[in-house]
C-alpha cells in the first residue's frame, strides 16, 4: 500500500531539486512529486516552471496530457483497469462496470471512504492474457468477475 506525505512546499522543492541535474527533467520531476504526495498539486506547477525556466502553461500541458498524473490525492489503494482494445474485446467493459458498481464510483474517482481510487490504464502489455488490471502495482491477468471481486475485497480491507 502506498504511503504518501502531506503536501509541503519545502518537501516539493527538495523533490524537484533531486532531478534538476538531468537533461529533460520535467517528467521525472512530475513522477517523483506524485510518488511523494500521491498526486501533482496545482501549487507545484509554478515551482516547476520557475526551476526549468519554462511557462506554467508548458508544465500544465504536460500534467494534463498524461493520464497517469493525478490532480487529487489517491485513495489508500489504486486499482487500475486496462481499457485498451484487447482488454475491451475480452470483456473489460463489463468488468469495469462491475468494479464501478461494487465500489460505488466511476473510473477516475475515489470511494467515499477514501480507500480505493479506480483508474483507467491504457495497456498493461498483457493482450494475450486479457483482460487485466493492476492493484497497487501488482498486475493481474486473465481477469474475471471472481478475480476482480478478490482485488476489490483486498483493496477495501
Amino acid at each position: 500500500m502506498p504511503h504518501y506525505e502531506p503536501w509541503s512546499e519545502e518537501r516539493a522543492r527538495t523533490v524537484i531539486e533531486e532531478f534538476s541535474h538531468l537533461e529533460g527533467p520535467l517528467m521525472p520531476m512530475l513522477h517523483a512529486v506524485q510518488e511523494t504526495f500521491g498526486y501533482v498539486p496545482d501549487a507545484v506547477v509554478p515551482m516547476l516552471a520557475e526551476t526549468l525556466n519554462v511557462s506554467r502553461a508548458e508544465v500544465h500541458g504536460v500534467v494534463t496530457f498524461y493520464h497517469d498524473f493525478r490532480h487529487e490525492p489517491a485513495g489508500r489503494h489504486v486499482l487500475k483497469i486496462c481499457r485498451a482494445e484487447a482488454c475491451q474485446a475480452a470483456g473489460g467493459d463489463a468488468l469495469t462496470a462491475h468494479a464501478e458498481h461494487r465500489l460505488g464510483c466511476k473510473l477516475g474517482e475515489t470511494t467515499a471512504d477514501g480507500r480505493v481510487t479506480v483508474e483507467p490504464i491504457y495497456c498493461l502489455g498483457l493482450c494475450a492474457t486479457a483482460p487485466s488490471a493492476m492493484l497497487d502495482g501488482k498486475i493481474v491477468a486473465r481477469l474475471n468477475e471472481r478475480r476482480l471481486d478478490a482485488l476489490i475485497s483486498e483493496a477495501q480491507s
